[in-house]
């Protein structure tokens, strides 16, 4: 039972489902501030979260180098300040739909960075086969909701999300290749610290934030986004640092997180109900997970 709960799949899935539960709590917090000043608030408060669970913390600390720093420094610049401005800046010019699949695409881009940047993680046929199937999944799911309208900011928003994309699939491609000496535990803390401090600065000429106290569901849907930041980046660390874990594998189980997404809304939400077009995403995405875990099993066998 332990090392089923320590898999890959599994840890994979849950980071993947706390990935999706966020989306209400974003909206309840940005009804009281502003975007990137919530992002940044939110992630210093998660890498906070980290440091009371970092066993040998001080000794840990010491042994980190002018190196390891700059790696950290590196990591928070792409995975929390870089990624999360220009994610909450790309989708205010997009709607929802669209959104959704060029962040769907995520895996892709992060497959096409490993294969430009690491040596034993290059692209194969049945790699990008699966991948291609996934994002139809995402796409199926994202054209049935009803708020896909051409808009004459499509393309700056579709320019800002391209860039999250590769932003983020670089920071993937660094935490695997080149920190497997600093602890993730360590990794995720400072870099959620530094990087949300650094969305906190650049929020107030950017934004002009209103500091002021806001009603308790501001404060429940910021702690509730900082746990689940918190909990959600150790994993997806701590998995990338393995020993054979690929980053363009890796990153296909993010296909999942509309599936959860949409799950999570049918429970929660009066109005959202299950659609055939909905099941159908969700069956594709599943064929693509099946196939790319095949194909894994197949090539580790021979």
């Amino acid at each position: 039972m332990k090392k089923y709960l320590l898999s890959i799949p599994f840890l994979a899935i849950l980071a993947c489902l706390l990935w999706a539960t966020p989306f209400a709590a974003i909206k309840i917090g940005l009804k009281y501030t502003t975007p990137l000043n919530f992002a940044g608030i939110r992630f210093f408060i998660s890498g906070l979260l980290i440091l009371p669970f970092i066993p040998e913390f001080r000794t840990k600390l010491r042994t980190l180098s002018p190196k390891s720093w700059k790696l950290i420094i590196q990591v928070a610049l792409l995975q929390t300040t870089f990624l999360y401005g220009l994610f909450y800046t790309g989708i205010n010019y997009l709607p929802g739909a669209l959104g959704a699949m060029l962040i769907g695409a995520q895996p892709l881009f992060a497959a096409i960075m490993a294969h430009l940047m690491m040596k034993n993680d290059k692209m194969t046929l049945s790699k990008v086969s699966s991948i291609l199937l996934g994002m139809l999944g995402v796409c199926i799911i994202s054209l049935g909701r009803a708020d896909f309208i051409l808009t004459t900011t499509i393309p700056l928003g579709v320019g800002i999300l391209v860039l999250n994309n590769i932003v983020g699939s670089m920071g993937n491609v660094i935490v695997a290749r080149d920190t497997r000496d600093i602890p993730p535990r360590i990794l995720a803390s400072f870099s959620m610290i530094l990087g949300g401090l650094m969305l906190i600065l650049i929020s107030i000429p950017v934004e002009h934030p209103k500091w002021e106290i806001h009603p308790n569901e501001y404060y429940y849907a910021l702690g509730w986004l900082a746990i689940v930041s918190a909990m959600a980046i150790t994993i997806w660390f701590g998995l990338l640092g393995r020993e054979g874990v690929k980053v363009s594998n890796l990153n296909t189980w993010k296909f999942i997180i509309p599936i959860f997404g949409a799950c999570i809304s049918w429970l929660v939400l009066p109005n959202e109900n299950p659609d055939l077009i909905s099941i159908l995403g969700m069956t594709v995405i599943a064929i693509s997970l099946l196939m790319l875990n095949y194909f894994n099993k197949k090539k580790t066998k021979n």
